[in-house]
């Protein structure tokens, strides 16, 4: 591969001036700067992003590490970070942890190694021992879909617990009075946070907690939500609605009910919770819980360039939380 030096040498002129056409061209006349673009082109000339990188001491790479990329919502979380990284001059590395702690920690190496200008993180985990790995390299972060516990760090998210008392309020409403709860791996906050506000709208509407009949899955998939499905349709006396942690969950179910032979909403209805594109196109579109996931990764990764940026001395951190919003179809039906 053609080198800088190679460039300069068949331009004729130093090392530095290419570097200039490269990196400050308004600096070079128009002369020099179309004579050594000629000759960039002809050899197919490609500057060295790893020696910058050891010149600057970081890349023009932010990193972005989410939880399952088989989720529509995180792919929607990915395109709000790339519109304004992009919009920034900078490339976005997009890596998934699978929900496990273990990968996030081997992901988060590899962003130390490549000196990533700053880390998106939707964590895995809960302790706090990989965000604690950042932290002593100096790399700025902003936690997404996930409340920062501390003040020396940004994150933006969504409020689930009022998500999850959205859902349940218009199930009570609807006239159910048993719902069942598919969660998802117990140690996501998001979980927890969806199953509490649930629990919160049946105290105000008078129902006992036991109203609630949680059904654990280990995924957010749609195959643990077949699984949790087929769980649910063992039940006896089986509730008359489900709440499912996420979209893919509930899509899960609505195939086991279908392959059942019985109806929704009639014999049961199900919300979820994202409202990802293919809940509408669903056989029987969903009803769910909007997350503005767009906005979400775009205002992350808003925060992480205002953190490395040339004001970063002025940069504060800050806890967003945005609002969920409950979209109804015909999945949840209408009032028993």
């Amino acid at each position: 591969m053609a080198g800088i030096k190679d460039v300069a040498r068949e331009a004729g002129v130093s090392v530095g001036t290419v570097s200039n056409v490269i990196n400050r061209p308004e600096t070079v006349s128009e002369v020099t700067r179309e004579r050594v673009q000629s000759v960039i082109r002809r050899l197919g000339y490609v500057r060295s992003e790893s020696a910058r990188q050891l010149r600057a001491g970081h890349s023009r790479i932010m990193a972005l590490l989410v939880l399952d990329m088989g989720n529509p919502f995180f792919v929607d979380v990915v395109r709000g970070a790339e519109s304004s990284a992009r919009s920034a001059g900078l490339g976005v590395m997009v890596c998934n942890s699978g929900q496990s702690p273990a990968e996030e920690a081997t992901y988060l190496s590899l962003f130390m190694e490549q000196r990533v200008r700053g880390v998106l993180l939707s964590p895995a985990d809960t302790t706090g021992a990989n965000l604690e790995s950042l932290r002593r390299q100096n790399i700025p972060f902003v936690l997404v879909d996930r409340v920062g516990d501390e003040d020396g760090e940004c994150s933006v998210s969504v409020d689930d617990t009022v998500g999850g008392a959205l859902a349940a309020r218009h199930l009570i409403g609807a006239g159910h009075r048993t719902i069942a709860y598919i969660s998802g791996p117990p140690h996501l906050q998001q979980v927890k946070d969806r199953r509490d506000g649930m629990l919160l709208a049946l105290a105000e509407a008078g129902l006992p907690a036991e109203a609630l009949l949680e059904i654990p899955a280990d995924r957010l998939d749609v195959a643990a939500g077949r699984d949790a499905g087929s769980r649910l349709l063992g039940l006896s006396p089986r509730p008359t609605a489900v709440f499912c942690a996420n979209d893919l969950l509930a899509l899960g179910v609505l195939q086991v009910v279908y392959a059942a032979g019985l109806a929704v909403p009639q014999d049961l209805a199900i919300v979820g919770y994202d409202d990802i594109e293919f809940a509408a196109a669903a056989a029987v579109p969903l009803t769910s819980v909007r997350q503005p996931a767009v906005a979400m990764g775009r205002m992350a990764a808003d925060l992480l360039l205002e953190e490395v940026g040339p004001d970063a001395r002025d940069h504060r951190h800050q806890r967003v939380v945005l609002q969920p919003e409950l979209v109804v179809r015909e999945s949840s039906g209408t009032r028993r």
